[in-house]
């Protein structure tokens, strides 16, 4: 039977919207898979790029190349889970498995958050103490307040157009590799044949790509956002308007697409720079924002810290509200209650109570002591280990006619799917292997 990936498939995704959409069309259909990628880019995934570059020079590039179509599938299933069935991610996992095990893995994704929202506060305080002085701390508690207000005040569309432009300084690390002498012959040839990764280093460097690529975060938001898109729209359900699905379906997997493109080009290029600027000149540690800063100076001279500043506040800004929405979204969702951004505090209390707990618990990252390079380091480790079993239940869910009807995953998604899962609990058993040794 003809799923309806294979109803909707054209001569590739990108043709099939062009041909539906028209080309004036394509970029007004970009939402939650566009949000989603510009938010992967977070502090976490700055500084874990930057020290994968720092110290393993260029044998860390493939990483990016191969998240690319594992990180697209497995953000197109999550999107596809809450347009089909319009019920976020969570609430799709408490009707397939047991309430013990959804609770469990509801957990896991609140505590790898507040870490994650703390180590992003931190790196934000961090970054902004270099361009103004001052005190750290009192920075990274103004970056939590502002944040905070602006989840539980401002509708979330309203403000995030401003904040993907304060992403744009991403751009600059693109810029840097022109400005530099580089063996493009050997950057081709790391990104394809790389050293294998054998030494407790490297393996764990591997899970950290991992987890700050293919964020389990990122899997409760686009899907949540595919409800709330849904909602705004007064469009319905799939599983209930099955005439919607050809244009639906290949407007998530356009958004999905260009979205996670934009994410890893970023994140190969945050790498490459790096590499030759940091890892050349001996630097292979990173462990202040001001050392990963320095990779900016071959384009920005003296301007270096600023703007690595206001990519990392930007991106930091972005963020922030995605991680602690999804920890929101999925205790809301299972609990029953009212949730969304879009919706006014006294509508949806248990679900701003959520947010305001993640961000005023990731605070305490702030008083531990650890750098904030580090913290962001091991808050993608930590995003690694967890995002196993929360892909594997997803992947259940996505092929269950039971709850996406005739929409359950082609078999193009589902063998990504199932790899990219695959590949990450290879990743994490390697590295515990290597740690135990």
């Amino acid at each position: 039977m003809a799923t309806a990936d294979d109803e909707a498939a054209g001569d590739s995704p990108v043709d099939a919207v062009v041909e539906r959409l028209g080309r004036p069309a394509l970029f007004k259909e970009l939402g939650p898979g566009l949000i989603t990628g510009a938010a992967d880019d977070d502090p976490s995934g700055i500084a874990t790029y930057s020290q994968a570059g720092a110290q393993f020079g260029l044998n860390m590039l493939w990483t990016v190349v191969l998240t690319f179509p594992l990180m697209a599938a497995v953000q197109s299933i999550s999107a596809r889970i809450g347009r089909v069935t319009g019920q976020g991610l969570a609430r799709n996992l408490d009707q397939v498995f047991p309430r013990s095990m959804v609770t469990g893995l509801v957990g896991l994704l609140f505590l790898a958050n507040t870490i994650n929202i703390g180590a992003d506060l931190v790196a934000m305080g961090d970054a902004a103490r270099l361009i103004v002085g001052g005190d750290k701390h009192l920075f990274t508690f103004g970056f939590a307040l502002a944040s905070l207000l602006l989840q539980v005040f401002v509708p979330y569309h309203r403000y995030v157009g401003l904040l993907k432009w304060l992403t744009m300084a991403l751009f600059a690390y693109v810029g840097v590799v022109f400005a530099v002498r580089i063996d493009w012959g050997e950057v081709a040839l790391r990104t394809v044949l790389p050293t294998a990764p054998t030494s407790r280093e490297a393996l764990t460097m591997v899970v950290a790509l991992f987890g700050t690529t293919i964020s389990p975060y990122l899997f409760f938001w686009q899907s949540s956002e595919e409800v709330e898109e849904e909602e705004a729209r007064h469009a319905g359900a799939l599983i209930d308007h099955p005439d919607e699905a050809r244009r639906e379906l290949s407007r998530i997997r356009w958004d999905t697409l260009v979205g996670m493109a934009f994410s890893n080009l970023i994140a190969f290029f945050i790498m490459l720079t790096t590499a030759v600027t940091l890892h050349a000149r001996g630097v292979t540690d990173i462990a202040t924002s001001a050392q990963a800063a320095e990779a900016l100076r071959p384009v920005a001279g003296e301007l270096a810290f600023a703007l690595f500043a206001v990519g990392i506040v930007g991106t930091g800004l972005l963020a922030v509200p995605v991680l602690a929405g999804s920890a929101g979204y999925a205790i809301a969702e299972t609990r029953g209650w009212k949730c969304g951004l879009e919706h006014k505090p006294r509508e949806a209390v248990g679900f701003y109570a959520v947010i305001a707990a993640a961000v005023l618990m990731g605070l305490a990252v702030d008083y531990v002591g650890i750098d904030p390079i580090h913290a962001l380091f091991w808050s993608a480790v930590l995003n690694g280990v967890i995002s196993v079993p929360i892909m594997a239940a997803m992947m259940v869910v996505v092929t269950r006619r039971s709850r996406m009807g005739p929409f359950v995953s082609g078999p193009t998604q589902k063998v990504l799917g199932w790899v990219a899962t695959g590949v990450m609990a290879a990743a994490v058993v390697g590295m515990a292997a290597a740690a135990a040794l």
